[in-house]
């Protein structure tokens, strides 16, 4: 079994950013946690590292965000939707036009999507999506389904809910589809849920991005689950030369997936036999006793890997 246990954010304030995805989505303040030692410093790959956690849930799904106690670099600005260290969180909404106007009534946020959220053409699997960054840089999309398409996962949260459901998925820019599928199709047994090429003035609208055509393959946690993983691989326009999303874990942009795996001893021996990048220190057993490993993804992306949780699951970091 692997899945997505958590999306977790880096950021500096984390109790104003709590206080933002609280009131504009309707997330639940969960618990909260900090971590020092050796164990954390390893994980992290800093030393010394200090922080403190919020975790916080919108329907079944969770996030973290992280607050070191020493903050590194903030989210860049240069950082457009088709840039390799682009990750984002599709929030679903079970009324696009009352989780937009929610948002609208807050500050602080910018937006990506112009001028308003796009409803994409059939091809493109006919969502209706809307793109924005959060107070702190990290990017955020609302996602609706159309009707009569709405999956029966979503139908069933949407019962006594606001319009903000629960996360659907985490997009991350990709160089490669090919290179990326075999990597987590057999280092961490995810299996492809589904394709499209989205392309057009609503794609262009999205995402800001003049002339896009973006690969998009959409992959499982094995058994398939919710959160699941998008790859986004922009073939127009072309990219002049590609930067790694590789951050340090104290920078804002370094946002990881908290990615549960039950034989960690296995995917051990996965690890071992190609050349992964590490960001933690090899591999680490947390204070609970589970076996983690912090690494990059083919293109730099931050990937948590713990063993299984014998009580409800929680974040790595």
């Amino acid at each position: 079994m692997t899945r997505i246990a958590c999306v977790s954010f880096t950021c500096t304030d984390a109790d104003s950013l709590a206080a933002f995805y609280r009131d504009a989505f309707g997330f639940a303040a969960l618990d909260v946690s900090y971590h020092s030692g050796t164990r954390f410093s390893r994980l992290v790959g800093i030393d010394g590292a200090e922080a403190r956690a919020l975790r916080l849930g919108l329907g079944e799904q969770t996030i973290e965000l992280l607050e070191f106690a020493k903050s590194g670099a903030r989210y860049p600005s240069d950082c457009t939707s088709d840039d390799l260290r682009f990750q984002h969180i599709a929030i679903v909404a079970s009324d696009m036009q009352a989780a937009y106007t929610r948002l609208s009534g807050h500050n602080a946020w910018t937006p990506i999507s112009t001028p308003a959220p796009q409803q994409l053409p059939d091809s493109s699997g006919g969502v209706t999506a809307f793109k924005f960054r959060d107070p702190e840089g990290h990017p955020l999309e609302l996602l609706a389904f159309p009707s009569g398409k709405v999956p029966q996962k979503w139908r069933d949260a949407s019962v006594n809910r606001g319009p903000c459901l629960g996360i659907d998925h985490s997009a991350i820019v990709v160089a490669s589809t090919t290179r990326s599928v075999d990597f987590y199709e057999h280092i961490l047994g995810f299996s492809i849920g589904g394709r499209s090429l989205n392309r057009g003035k609503e794609q262009e609208r999205l995402d800001c991005v003049p002339d896009a055509l973006v690969e998009v393959t959409a992959l499982d946690p094995s058994p398939s689950g919710t959160p699941h993983l998008e790859l986004l691989c922009y073939l127009s326009p072309a990219r002049q030369q590609p930067r790694m999303a590789k951050s340090l874990s104290n920078d804002v942009a370094a946002t990881r997936l908290v990615i549960e795996v039950e034989d960690f001893p296995t995917l051990a021996q996965k690890l071992d036999a190609i050349p992964v990048c590490f960001i933690s220190l090899g591999k680490v057993t947390l204070e609970d006793g589970r076996p983690a490993a912090s690494i990059c993804d083919p293109d730099g992306h931050a990937l948590v890997l713990v063993g299984p949780h014998s009580d409800r699951p929680r974040s790595a970091a």
